[in-house]
């Protein structure tokens, strides 16, 4: 899971914020992919698994700044 320090805010946000929703569903799609190429089951040249990742990374940079702006508005 991406972020499982964060868990209960990632529930609530699911919920919350439709943006925040789909960059966590294209997030686990682009890992559920690179992990399948890793493992040999999906065939692709290093370079689109590297652009995967980097796009991944992009998406967990920013599902978190949305998480920590959430978090910080809930203390508020």
């Amino acid at each position: 899971m991406m972020l499982p320090e964060y868990r209960d805010l990632i529930s609530e946000l699911k919920v919350k914020d439709k943006h925040f929703a789909r960059i966590f569903e294209k997030h686990n799609e682009l890992d559920k992919k690179t992990t399948d190429a890793d493992a040999g089951k999906l065939h692709l040249s290093d370079t689109e698994i590297e652009v995967l990742k980097k796009e991944k990374l992009l998406l967990k940079d920013e599902a978190l700044a949305i998480i920590l702006k959430y978090k910080k508005e809930k203390e508020a």
